[in-house]
């Protein structure tokens, strides 16, 4: 069953579309549950679920029973509340003081990652006559926000003094959870274990929420789990590196595929696309596909790109434009309207987002957050 994004025609989706399989998603999710149980899941969503749909892919993971959701702004989590999602939802980057009355009126809960932003919060909520909610972050070696491990006793009990702030989760994040050593990350985990310590040194029960553990670590460090991990990339049937350790079996739920618009035969010396980069020294057969940088086919994949026609790979030929690339198919033959996949798997054949990655000097991370959202999304069950 294909479901379209619920503002997309059926009869005028672009030919270049992303595919989601609901299915491949809830197995995931399944499967990455199991492995952690009993921790809770925070499914992580941010960057427009790291391509996948940010609305559609939250009202699914509040259907098949995540206990939380994280994002990583204000915007997201306010886009969410306005679509209906009522889980809990965690804005896990830094914030700014004027900022708190939005979450607080959305019921978001809040990263305090400073005693500054902590006393911004609970003036802002005492204005109220509220609680907020808020997950303390702690730095143990990643140097972006939060406070330092050798500095978080005094963070804490600033937090159990502020009378307008529910402290109802702490947590850090690693730098390298996902590589084959594991050196930094078990530094990290240590650092983090310590600052759990400073509870019982202040007379505290633990909060609720406690979670360090993203895709590398939910696959490598079982010790990190506590009672709650935030699958990201993994989630979406994708693994974090190819060091990384596959002590989980998921799959790809993004396909990216796109329509043979255009066939020609291209003569010798007659060079394709911008900057004329490219030509043959005999008649070949090529395809023209409607899809670019400006959909977030990258521009550094030139004359290393291949796609996929009727099972077959081909090499993408000339500079990629920002709405269209060529193909060499060589003597074969295809029409327009033929299906070819830019994401995914046909007739046995496959072509990875790690793939797209090597291709393009990058990471998996990036292929998938940048498909642009002028590619409509589609689910299909």
């Amino acid at each position: 069953m294909r479901i379209n994004h619920p503002t997309i025609d059926n009869d005028v989706v672009r030919p270049t579309h992303v595919e989601v399989d609901l299915t491949r998603l809830t197995d995931n999710f399944n499967a990455i549950k199991e492995h952690v149980s009993p921790a809770k899941m925070m499914p992580v969503l941010k960057a427009n679920a790291y391509g996948h749909g940010l609305v559609e892919i939250a009202k699914h993971m509040q259907k098949i029973g995540a206990d939380y959701i994280g994002v990583a702004v204000l915007e997201e989590g306010i886009l969410l509340r306005k679509s209906g999602i009522t889980l809990p939802i965690l804005v896990m980057g830094g914030i700014l003081g004027n900022q708190v009355p939005h979450f607080l009126k959305y019921d978001l809960t809040m990263t305090a990652s400073s005693i500054q932003s902590l006393n911004q919060i609970n003036t802002a909520a005492g204005h109220l006559q509220i609680q907020a909610k808020v997950h303390l972050k702690i730095d143990t070696g990643m140097e972006r926000i939060g406070v330092h491990d050798y500095n978080a006793e005094s963070f804490l009990e600033s937090a159990m003094k502020s009378p307008h702030v529910f402290m109802e989760g702490i947590f850090s994040h690693f730098a390298s959870s996902d590589a084959a050593d594991l050196t930094h990350a078990r530094l990290q985990l240590s650092r983090f274990q310590k600052v759990l310590t400073c509870f019982d040194d202040i007379k505290k029960d633990l909060p609720p929420m406690i979670h360090m553990a993203n895709s590398g670590a939910i696959l490598q460090l079982p010790e990190a789990t506590f009672n709650m991990v935030r699958p990201g990339i993994l989630l979406y049937g994708v693994y974090p590196t190819g060091e990384s350790k596959h002590t989980i079996r998921v799959h790809p739920a993004l396909t990216w595929k796109s329509r043979v618009v255009y066939f020609k035969i291209i003569r010798p010396n007659r060079p394709v696309g911008y900057g004329s980069k490219w030509q043959t020294d005999h008649p070949v057969h090529a395809v023209t596909i409607p899809v670019g940088y400006g959909d977030g086919y990258f521009r550094s994949m030139s004359h290393k790109a291949q796609v996929l026609i009727r099972g077959k790979k081909y090499p993408v030929i000339g500079t990629i434009s920002m709405d269209q690339i060529v193909a060499n198919i060589e003597q074969d033959s295809a029409y327009s309207d033929d299906e070819v996949i830019l994401i995914g798997e046909l007739d046995g054949q496959r072509i990875s987002c790690e793939n797209l990655a090597d291709w393009a000097g990058t990471i998996p991370y990036e292929i998938l957050t940048n498909i642009n959202t002028r590619v409509p999304r589609i689910y299909v069950k």
